[in-house]
């Protein structure tokens, strides 16, 4: 599985003061970010032996003899990287309030919701549904690696089923999961309450993909909308299990 090594993963490590160099794998995605992260504190990026890392791309610009940032919206350059600005890919900046950053936030916050409910579904001994959290992470990690490199997301089932399969069965419920559309109360128990959450910031995930990608990235915005779906199947089987019912 591709690693994505962002600013927020080398925060949480917690690296101790005075280390020299942190180690990648060779398919580990650097955000610009995260390299950026590490060049403030002295910390040298290497690249496991096994082969070459990935890092975004960078624009080069000579202004006065010396390479600078770019502004992705203007092509203006700069020398130090201006604090309300972060990076794009590369080299390229964008204000820290462009929608596109906005959306990768909250994917950031997506993937901390997926592990707290997985945390929670294996306190409870559910395997079944901590493995089903687990495709949910892969593919939004796999969504954030293909925006910030840029590139097209391919398609992947989720729980054995394809897009089209998910959307019958999330509008199916009653066929397929054998109970009505449940409305949230809080007598459900906490673990179908934290996938009804987890299905409604996907949903606000999904509004900012297309506030992001106006006309473009088809791939992601249905992606987002899939996986709404898939949150939502999960929340429905837990409610039919917590009922003692269900197919």
């Amino acid at each position: 599985m591709q690693k994505i090594l962002t600013e927020a993963v080398l925060r949480s490590e917690l690296i101790p003061a005075g280390t020299r160099s942190y180690t990648v794998s060779k398919d580990t995605v650097v955000t610009p970010t995260a390299r950026e992260y590490l060049k403030k504190r002295g910390i040298e990026l290497k690249t496991a032996q096994t082969g070459p890392g990935r890092s975004m791309s960078r624009t080069e610009i000579r202004e006065n003899g010396s390479y600078t940032y770019v502004d992705a919206v203007t092509g203006k350059g700069y020398r130090e990287k201006p604090e309300d600005m972060t990076h794009l890919r590369g080299n390229r900046l964008v204000k820290k309030t462009d929608p596109r950053i906005a959306f990768r936030g909250q994917l950031d916050s997506l993937e901390a919701h997926i592990l707290e409910c997985q945390a929670q579904a294996c306190e409870q001994g559910n395997a079944e549904l901590c493995g089903c959290l687990g495709e949910l992470l892969d593919r939004v990690r796999d969504v954030l690696g293909a925006e910030v490199r840029d590139e097209p997301l391919a398609q992947k089932p989720l729980f054995g089923y394809d897009h089209d399969r998910l959307r019958y069965v999330s509008h199916h419920v009653k066929e397929e999961i054998g109970i009505d559309h449940p409305i949230p109360d809080y007598r459900m128990g906490r673990m179908a309450l934290m996938l009804n959450t987890l299905r409604t910031r996907i949903r606000e995930a999904e509004l900012g993909a297309v506030a992001a990608f106006p006309g473009e990235r088809p791939d992601i915005i249905e992606e987002m909308n899939r996986l709404s779906s898939a949150a939502y199947i999960l929340f429905c089987r837990q409610v039919a299990k917590q009922r003692g019912g269900g197919l």
